[in-house]
């Protein structure tokens, strides 16, 4: 409405883990409306899944980027957020002329921009932001899963679920857990008993 051509939306997926990347996506939808868009977290799999595949063939410029845990408990997760969001939105093929980003403003993204709170349900183009992150994450968590099966991340996505606590607890951290967080630095300082 305000004639911006390209309206990147910005979202992550990730924060609240304790264990795996953090994960952000940037798009620019085309012209062609995308039923169903809606915040990833409402969705089914299944449904994230399929729009996953309707986002990346339609929309004029996409990206999705990953911060390591090592790097998200070297900056503390606001910071890492932050740089998330720029790098996704910075690394579309079009630069946007107005970015949307989900819940707080981002400096430092190159174009205009306005944080919405609650802004993958309500923005069309956080909401398939929202969706590409949330995909890309669940698939990289579920190729964890694999070198990692004791852990169940192909079931809770390495956030802090009591089934993620009890192999923590019983294991302690592996390789891609962050360990400045509260509950993984709590279970490598009992070990150390």
């Amino acid at each position: 409405r305000a004639g911006f051509a390209r309206v990147a939306g910005a979202d992550e997926a990730g924060r609240g883990a304790c264990a795996g990347p953090l994960v952000a996506a940037a798009c620019v939808l085309g012209p062609r409306r995308i039923e169903g868009l809606d915040d990833s977290k409402k969705l089914s799999p299944a449904v994230r899944e399929r729009l996953f595949d309707v986002i990346t063939a339609r929309a004029a410029a996409w990206s999705v980027v990953r911060i390591e845990p090592e790097e998200c408990d070297r900056l503390g997760m606001h910071v890492a957020n932050l740089e998330a969001l720029r790098r996704a939105v910075l690394r579309l093929d079009a630069e946007p002329d107005f970015v949307l980003t989900d819940g707080f403003p981002v400096d430092g993204l190159g174009s205009p921009s306005l944080a919405i709170w609650k802004g993958d349900a309500v923005a069309a183009s956080v909401a398939a932001a929202s969706i590409l992150a949330k995909v890309t994450r669940d698939r990289i968590m579920a190729e964890y899963h694999a070198s990692f099966p004791a852990y169940r991340f192909d079931v809770h996505k390495g956030y802090c679920t009591r089934l993620h606590q009890d192999a923590l607890d019983a294991l302690g951290p592996c390789a891609i857990h962050r360990l400045k967080w509260d509950n993984v630095a709590r279970t490598v300082r009992l070990g150390e008993l």
